[in-house]
């Protein structure tokens, strides 16, 4: 179905732009990639970088692209990431050189694909994806990195083949687009595989349908733990490659910024997609240590003041609500712990609480309605959320923060997490508030 909504006009805005978007197609969310390949042929389907690497699964995509922006760039590299969702501005979407897109490119993007889709019916988020790679195909980046947004076959970004693709880890989330089970999301995120073309895969025991599907491309398919691994020591840790890698090395590295302890998983499955690429991007040491030691990315254990303590994460399903819960029993305060949590309709809430019993003495449940028609109520939320705690109930994020911020004392903390929606206020109530990033 097309809409006949008019197009902007040449003087609009930004804002403008993307409220059309959300109105030319019937759905948020139409996994396809007929449309926008179509679409990206009539725009010439330029050559989007000399070397391109995607990133499929279910938690630390934005991670591991930030790694393999960092390590890059300090290797003189050009740099084109597109990543989704963002937090506080779209245009944190598309960043080149570490530097997020002005509205004018963006602009200057949508009016091209504006232009050439004709009668073809795109989402909000194919919009999005084509803008990006229409910006690094005129921008001579070195290396486009490119995050799936859901998924990974028929995902919006998978129209583009990738010299090198990763898949982080694999796990239950999006089941009505992915399937119920880990093999069946597997086979999903497989997709982004390309034949005789490097896979990266940073889980450690991945689903049988994942290393069939390399296997049936004849993708060499490179596993944590098995064909490169990440030793921990007191001091800062070891990568290093097995014998299945064209050359076998190691490299010893810093500790990430990065708080939450899989971010050196996530270091170590970016490390593997550069040294699978040999001499298309080159191979350096010093340049890898530093951007394990540089790369940051918003929310993701964000820590802001001190006591009391904010606390702002992405965490939005089962094993991210895990990894959370395994953080914040090695980070042991004097005082309370309080969450501040909200989701989306189509998150399994019940196995996020579960693998969060016992992180909390008080829960602050947040409507996210008014975010997204995707948004649980509150009360939806706490019918879903099974809670033995004290549990005080608010329409929004900013008023279960502002609540949670006025109970806390000095040694308390509060976490908040559940969806991008509670990140993004977070970030905007620490601003508000004047606390410090550490």
């Amino acid at each position: 179905m097309v809409s006949f909504e008019s197009r902007p006009q040449p003087s609009a805005s930004l804002d403008e732009w993307l409220g059309y978007q959300l109105r030319v197609h019937p759905r948020e969310v139409e996994l396809g990639l007929g449309r926008v390949a179509e679409v990206w042929q009539r725009l010439g389907a330029p050559v989007v970088a000399p070397v391109v690497i995607t990133v499929a699964g279910t938690n630390g995509k934005g991670s591991t692209i930030a790694f393999l922006e960092a390590m890059l760039a300090a290797d003189g590299k050009r740099v084109g990431a597109f990543t989704s969702p963002h937090l506080l501005r779209y245009n944190e979407r598309v960043r080149l050189c570490g530097s997020d897109i002005d509205d004018a490119g963006l602009i200057d993007a949508f009016t091209c694909i504006e232009d050439a889709r004709g009668d073809v019916a795109l989402t909000y988020f194919e919009f999005g994806t084509l803008a990006a790679l229409w910006i690094f195909s005129r921008s001579l980046v070195d290396v486009a990195l490119l995050e799936v947004g859901l998924g990974g076959r028929l995902d919006a970004v998978n129209i583009v083949d990738a010299d090198v693709a990763i898949v982080t880890t694999i796990d239950l989330d999006h089941q009505e687009w992915l399937g119920d089970d880990r093999d069946s999301i597997g086979r999903e995120k497989a997709g982004v595989f390309r034949r005789g073309h490097e896979a990266i895969c940073g889980e450690r025991n991945p689903p049988a349908s994942l290393i069939a599907h390399a296997r049936d491309l004849d993708a060499p398919l490179r596993i944590a733990g098995r064909d490169f691994s990440a030793e921990i020591g007191t001091a800062g840790w070891k990568w290093s490659s097995a014998s299945s890698f064209p050359a076998e090395t190691s490299v010893d590295l810093p500790f990430p910024s990065l708080a939450a302890p899989c971010q050196v998983d996530n270091a170590a499955a970016a490390i593997a997609a550069i040294h699978a690429l040999g001499g298309q991007v080159g191979w350096n040491p010093l340049a890898i240590a530093a951007g394990v030691r540089s790369a940051s990315v918003s929310a993701r254990l964000q820590r802001f003041g001190s006591s009391p303590e904010l606390i702002v994460d992405v965490a939005h399903n089962p094993q991210a609500a895990a990894m959370l819960a395994t953080w914040l029993a090695g980070q042991p305060r004097r005082g309370r712990t309080l969450a501040v949590f909200g989701a989306l309709g189509d998150k399994d809430v019940a196995g996020v609480v579960d693998a969060l019993a016992g992180s909390f003495d008080g829960w602050f449940l947040a409507g996210l309605d008014s975010a997204s028609p995707r948004g649980l109520t509150v009360e939806g939320l706490r019918s879903r959320a099974c809670v033995t705690v004290e549990t005080l109930q608010f329409a929004d994020v900013p008023a279960a923060l502002g609540a949670a911020w006025q109970r806390a004392q000095p040694g308390d903390r509060v976490v908040a997490f559940g969806s991008f929606f509670v990140a993004a206020a977070a970030l905007v109530f620490a601003r508000e508030q004047n606390l410090q990033h550490d």
